[in-house]
């Protein structure tokens, strides 16, 4: 099943745990140390191809080494990257996070090349193929809020192209930005103190319809350890978290987004696809990165 992702790549380096930052030139020696492929477009495709998926990304990111690395990383993984810009004198972005015992992520962030991110570097020809399209950090990749790419948006979903989006920050004048897309997608998948941001609602399930009313079929609001609310024009329902050991949350949203779209294109019912992400999120917070703790479907269903 082809899935395009659309948007931000970043290369996280991880290390955990990580009670402390040293000072000085003081060193801490910690358990794991990880580089995986990450955010919102990168991310999700490594957990599609997990769940299953044919996978293309689109996005953009520097020339430089850490560029090369990524590019490696996402077809040592199955993804397909070569539709992926690279920019001149631009750095890819990256991520340093030192992971708490928890599995809190502070993180150290450079956005790079995303930030550079315009209609003109898509493939349409490839958009058009594919049987769902996910939308990864609207919000930072100013350059695809053009009439133009709502256009295609628009002739994709009319030609029954399942379209996603998922969010990156938690800044209110950039989540405006993404309010813009709402009525080219099909579902909205905000963790919790996005949707309240961009809705200025003071509830959950307010913020949810709030958003449901600017045009998606659907809104899924992740919730972390509460799991999440599903709110569509006919539902709302509660989906509960799985209890697994936590070890790190970073990517467990991009998890969450993987699992339902996979579940939606298996023919399941948008609540039961939601119970697919929650399963996938549950495998991701297993290990350390974005993708740890996933291998394939048949053993992320065997959660539910």
């Amino acid at each position: 099943m082809t899935v395009v992702t659309v948007g931000v790549h970043i290369v996280d380096i991880l290390a955990r745990p990580v009670s402390y930052i040293p000072e000085g030139q003081d060193t801490v020696l910690v358990d794991e140390i990880r580089i995986t492929a990450a955010g919102a477009a990168a991310g999700t495709a490594v957990d599609l191809v997990k769940l299953g998926n044919d996978v293309v990304t689109m996005g953009a990111v520097g020339d430089d080494e850490l560029g090369d690395f990524l590019l490696a990383l996402l077809a040592r993984r199955g993804v397909d990257a070569s539709r992926l810009v690279r920019r001149a004198g631009e750095q890819t972005a990256a991520s340093i996070l030192p992971i708490r015992r928890d599995g809190g992520r502070p993180s150290f962030h450079v956005p790079g090349a995303n930030l550079s991110l315009a209609y003109a570097d898509l493939d349409a020809g490839v958009l058009r193929a594919a049987r769902a399209v996910h939308l990864g950090g609207m919000d930072v990749t100013f350059g695809l809020g053009d009439p133009a790419f709502f256009e295609l948006l628009d002739e994709l979903r009319a030609s029954g192209t399942i379209v996603t989006m998922d969010l990156l920050s938690e800044m209110p004048d950039l989540l405006a930005v993404a309010r813009a897309f709402l009525p080219h997608v099909d579902y909205v998948l905000p963790n919790e103190a996005q949707a309240l941001l961009m809705t200025g609602a003071t509830g959950t399930a307010e913020a949810a319809r709030a958003l449901l009313a600017e045009g998606p079929r659907g809104v899924l609001v992740t919730l972390g350890e509460a799991g999440s609310l599903v709110v569509t024009g006919d539902t709302t329902e509660r989906v509960p978290a799985i209890k697994t050991e936590v070890t790190d949350t970073t990517g467990c949203g991009d998890a969450y987004c993987a699992g339902f779209l996979t579940g939606l294109l298996h023919g399941q019912d948008v609540p039961v696809a939601a119970r697919w992400g929650t399963a996938a999120a549950a495998r991701v917070a297993t290990g350390l990165g974005s993708d740890a703790g996933l291998t394939d479907l048949a053993s992320t269903l065997s959660l539910l």
